[in-house]
């Protein structure tokens, strides 16, 4: 039988047709550059010491918590177990509610443990948290490495900067998987990971879409234009709307961050560009997961 011709590893960026582009995209971006912070992206510096070995790739160890997390309330828990969601252990109190039932089929089928709680130990283990009765107990997450998320000759590649709710992350992840990113990357420290608020929120999505942890995004921008990655960065003072961002059609890494505080500085320098969502509205910024939705819905349209 023939071997199949794979399609080859990502071009680098100096061997890309818009590699000029890129060029003239960073000295629109100097000049448009004002300070202002995201439109619901953005975030503080996560640009802490490397104490990479000489040699490593720029990014980081794959990481795993120490503590299970907790899913908790009867809609949540049900759709965890419908995605998919690495469960050890499902807490109930009774089995009266049916999506109770079904979340016990589920983990019945999967070979869950089903483990009969009162409310008192309920209450305990998900520290006082409203659980309607049900909690299912999630594996500590393993982190990919950033270089995993270089797929294919296009990856769409989401960075996340100074987003430190669990939801919101989740969020992000949600609309990454809907519009066909490869991946997400989060930063080690001083930013949210993946929790039981972030499986929750991201609807099981995180079970279909890896998450990798970089050591410092800054550089691991670099090391993914490097690999031949255009980086753009969610910016109210962006010089152009994403709806315009003809380069999103190759290989491509939307960064995202936090509301209000807008982009870390060297984060923002890093990027390519610059890119806002216009508002003909009264609201000053949009939520994080809004934002990176909206971007992500405009980028998919020009990919297709």
């Amino acid at each position: 039988m023939a071997k199949r011709k794979g399609k080859g590893p990502t071009p680098k960026a100096e061997d890309r047709h818009w590699h000029g582009k890129r060029q003239k995209a960073r000295a629109v971006k100097s000049s448009k550059r004002t300070g202002t912070p995201t439109l619901g992206p953005g975030g503080r510096d996560q640009t802490s010491s490397d104490n990479r070995p000489a040699g490593r790739p720029a990014g980081a160890r794959r990481a795993t918590g120490e503590v299970p997390e907790l899913v908790t309330g009867r809609n949540p828990v049900v759709e965890a177990l419908r995605a998919g969601v690495p469960g050890t252990a499902l807490y109930v109190m009774s089995s009266t509610d049916e999506r109770v039932r079904e979340a016990i089929q589920i983990a019945a089928d999967r070979r869950i443990p089903l483990l009969e709680t009162g409310k008192n130990e309920l209450d305990r283990l998900t520290d006082g948290a409203v659980h309607q009765g049900i909690a299912l107990q999630v594996k500590p997450y393993r982190y990919a490495h950033p270089d995993d998320l270089l797929k294919g000759t296009a990856p769409l590649i989401v960075a996340v900067d100074g987003i430190t709710d669990p939801r919101n992350l989740g969020a992000i992840v949600r609309s990454a998987s809907a519009f066909g990113a490869t991946g997400v990357v989060v930063p080690e420290r001083r930013a949210a990971g993946v929790t039981a608020g972030a499986w929750k929120s991201s609807a099981g999505t995180l079970a279909n879409i890896p998450v990798a942890q970089a050591t410092n995004l800054s550089r691991q921008l670099k090391a993914y234009q490097k690999a031949g990655c255009f980086v753009a960065g969610l910016d109210a003072g962006g010089g152009v709307t994403v709806a315009d961002l003809e380069l999103a059609s190759g290989p491509f890494v939307l960064v995202v961050g936090s509301e209000g505080k807008g982009l870390g500085r060297l984060v923002a320098d890093t990027c390519d560009m610059l890119v806002t969502i216009p508002m003909p509205g009264r609201a000053e910024s949009l939520n994080a997961g809004v934002a990176a939705g909206i971007a992500l819905y405009e980028i998919s349209r020009l990919r297709a």
